[in-house]
């Protein structure tokens, strides 16, 4: 097998994908861009070659100090010019006594034995220190020197930097990416092949946001997120972190649209931390602000444990009226007759433990315990029936095949850049609702068993590699979804994709782990359970649904045997 042929980038190759970043935004965005921002964009385009080649590299390196006799980078001609120039027109500064509020990243840039030897630390001081974890070292210069002696001790020995304009270079990228977890490092995954994009007609991509405040609004959730990881993992005391969170929902303003999804996650975030943390009041109060799951779920529960039972009835009501997943829906039922039978010796059973225990069984060598599933696949094989590990995998695969320039379509405004790994409304309720026309004409288009095949072979031969969130590369891919493709009808392949379109973040997981068949052309999707595992609801739901639709599905409880 041939390896994979090397790819060489060009020396500049940073500055290249940055300045496609800038251009990029500027025609997208360009009229979402504040006076500063303008400003960055001007000024880093009047910047010689080798001083943006510079800035850049600072802009993708972690953190904002940095010690210019460490830099080296071949492809810059002159770096002292390009430092000078970086200085001159304020892209950059020197380290100063002003920059006290960051003084963990700037003395963060040396090590501890550097500092021990360039603070201005007294002999006495030194030898205790030099004990002490360099975090500790830090503190203790911040807490015990003055910072203005440290930064004249640091800058005698060289020169330390603090790169500016992190906010508007910051939100060059986020208008681009938008979000913030991705990076300038999708560009080199790209270009040296390890991922492969689909390829769009740039002219059709569309904005991401429409509005200046929709993207102040997504961002500062986004940033409040990543204060909320902060302060947890500072150890932050709990009814700290409720007060800091109470306050900044107090003030922050009226969310746009695009941003609810993130502030809805981001309290659920919250509220299962207080929880964790043993502060059910405090957690309550914050799931109130929510309806996105599990925030409505843990309310009852919540409720049923202060003794608030009529409202986690009322709650549970609520919610069967009106389930946003296979686990609200069985949920609010199997509470509701919790609640109800409170008091009673015999307990009513989930519907998940009711579904559990009128399944077959099988006994199985006590070998596989830790790998049951192969287990139960031998059991079947001495059985006379071929089988396969499918779980999710195939079911994806198959969704990902036969809807692939659907998902991928620019036309439907929801691809906003070249790099994009998924449509931006994949998981929310739009993705169904704004290609339902699409979605239910292809299905129409495939008629016979033939179509399905001939379609989901050219798809996968078309884009074999090509990144898509639902499907996951493998030569036996095709050969499971054509096995699926045969064994069930036209009409129940047309119902499963609909059902997983519908809710993609929920409904392209639970299926069952194995496909069994033989010869004869008997058939089932099995669920395996060891005697210690449960039914999730999410596997209920489509063991039931493929009850439904007259699909052969199980499940099978494990008994071990010596």
């Amino acid at each position: 097998m041939l390896g994979r042929q090397k790819v060489i980038l060009t020396p500049r190759y940073y500055l290249d994908n940055f300045r496609y970043v800038l251009d990029f935004v500027k025609r997208l965005y360009g009229g979402l861009l504040n006076e500063a921002e303008w400003n960055f964009v001007h000024h880093f385009e009047a910047l010689s070659l080798d001083a943006q080649c510079l800035y850049v590299r600072f802009s993708n390196r972690k953190g904002l100090f940095f010690r210019v006799n460490k830099l080296q980078y071949t492809e810059i001609t002159d770096l002292p010019a390009a430092t000078s120039e970086l200085l001159n027109a304020g892209f950059i500064e020197q380290l100063a006594a002003s920059h006290t509020h960051l003084g963990e990243e700037a003395l963060g840039v040396f090590t501890k034995p550097e500092l021990l030897e360039l603070l201005p630390l007294e002999p006495e001081e030194i030898r205790p220190l030099a004990k002490e974890k360099k975090e500790a070292l830090i503190r203790y210069a911040l807490q015990e020197l003055d910072f203005g002696e440290i930064v004249t001790s640091l800058i005698t020995h060289e020169t330390v930097v603090k790169m500016n304009f992190e906010a508007e270079g910051m939100m060059i990228k986020y208008l681009f990416f938008g979000n913030r977890s991705s990076s300038m490092t999708e560009f080199v995954v790209r270009d040296l092949g390890m991922v492969n994009f689909e390829r769009y007609d740039e002219s059709k991509l569309t904005a991401r946001f429409r509005t200046r405040k929709e993207v102040e609004d997504k961002l500062l959730i986004s940033l409040t997120n990543e204060e909320f990881h902060d302060l947890k993992e500072a150890e932050t005391p709990a009814d700290d972190i409720y007060n800091w969170f109470l306050n900044w929902n107090e003030t922050r303003p009226e969310l746009t649209e695009i941003a609810i999804p993130g502030y809805q996650k981001l309290v659920c975030r919250v509220g299962g931390f207080l929880e964790r943390q043993k502060l059910p009041e405090q957690a309550l109060s914050v799931y109130e602000l929510s309806d996105r799951v599990p925030a409505r779920e843990r309310r009852v529960r919540l409720l049923f444990r202060n003794g608030s039972v009529d409202e986690a009835l009322a709650l549970c009501d609520e919610i069967a009226l009106n389930p946003l997943n296979a686990e609200e829906r069985y949920f609010a039922n199997d509470f509701r007759e919790k609640i109800l039978s409170a008091g009673e010796k015999k307990r009513p059973r989930k519907a998940t433990t009711r579904f559990l225990l009128d399944a077959e069984s099988v006994n199985i060598p006590v070998a596989y315990r830790h790998h049951v599933e192969a287990g139960v696949m031998n059991y079947y094989l001495e059985h006379d029936f071929d089988t396969a590990f499918t779980e999710n995998y195939p079911w994806r695969g198959l969704f990902g095949l036969v809807f692939w320039d659907i998902i991928y379509d620019a036309n439907v405004s929801a691809i906003h850049h070249p790099l994009q790994r998924a449509p931006s409304d994949f998981y929310l309720p739009d993705f169904y609702l704004k290609r339902e026309d699409l979605l239910k004409k292809r299905l129409a288009e495939l008629t016979t068993h033939d179509d399905w095949r001939r379609h989901t072979g050219r798809m996968f031969n078309a884009k074999y590699g090509i990144t898509n969130v639902l499907v996951d590369w493998s030569d036996e891919l095709l050969t499971l979804v054509q096995r699926i493709i045969d064994l069930l009808s036209v009409e129940q392949l047309r119902l499963i994709l609909l059902e997983m379109a519908r809710n993609v973040r929920e409904h392209t997981r639970g299926f069952p782990d194995l496909l069994i068949w033989n010869e004869q052309g008997s058939y089932e999707f099995v669920e395996v359970k060891s005697p210690t595992d449960h039914l999730g609801p999410q596997q209920l739901h489509w063991l039931e649904f493929f009850q439904t639709i007259g699909v052969q599905g199980k499940v099978v409880r494990v008994i071990w045997e010596a």
